[in-house]
């Protein structure tokens, strides 16, 4: 059982985010995983002061990517975080292999972003977005188009769909600078749609 009572919320969530990810780097490359959900924390933070929505930028992809269940996330975090955490987590089918059901899952993802998720997931999902694209901004600068060779979708203009349509989806967001940002990587790293 992980001790982190007693710390400020950020603090445990970061906590348990590095333990959950200890380990492991960001696809091809060899900077640690924590960077990419405490970017996304940065972003959130810069969108809201809620402590809760905070912690689950951090938080996002332990359940996702990790051996932690939305069960002991509760347990730790409660129900609030949980439930963004749990809405942001890809169910990822480890039974088949990861290119064949990458579209469904980028659909599913954004079907729910257009469908069911409140106004805090959406920032959630724009949090997590944006940092993903960031990183793909700098790679493609160094690696062209080699870089999509790193993913399991190895389609670029896949890539690219589903990014635009994550931008449709988040568009209530529009006033952020984080979308405006997000929306600007879309056209430099996909070209205009």
């Amino acid at each position: 059982m992980l001790s982190i009572e007693g710390l400020p919320l950020f603090e445990q969530a970061a906590v348990f985010a590095a333990v959950a990810h200890r380990g492991t780097t960001r696809k091809g490359n060899r900077i640690p995983y924590l960077a990419h959900p405490v970017e996304a924390a940065a972003i959130m933070a810069e969108m809201t002061d809620d402590q809760e929505l905070i912690a689950a930028a951090v938080l996002h992809d332990v359940v996702e990517d990790t051996e932690v269940t939305i069960s002991e996330l509760r347990e730790y975090f409660g129900d609030r975080i949980a439930r963004y955490v749990g809405g942001e987590s890809e169910d990822k089918r480890s039974y088949l292999p990861p290119e064949s059901t990458w579209v469904l899952r980028k659909q599913e993802t954004i079907d729910f972003l257009k469908r069911q998720a409140d106004r805090e997931a959406k920032m959630l999902a724009l949090a997590d977005k944006l940092s993903n694209l960031r990183s793909i901004a700098r790679d493609v600068e160094v690696l062209g188009d080699r870089l999509w060779e790193r993913f399991h979708q190895k389609d670029k203009a896949m890539h690219g769909w589903m990014y635009r349509q994550i931008a449709e989806a988040l568009q209530e967001l529009s006033d952020y600078p984080a979308w405006q940002e997000y929306s600007q990587l879309v056209k430099k790293v996909f070209g205009e749609s």
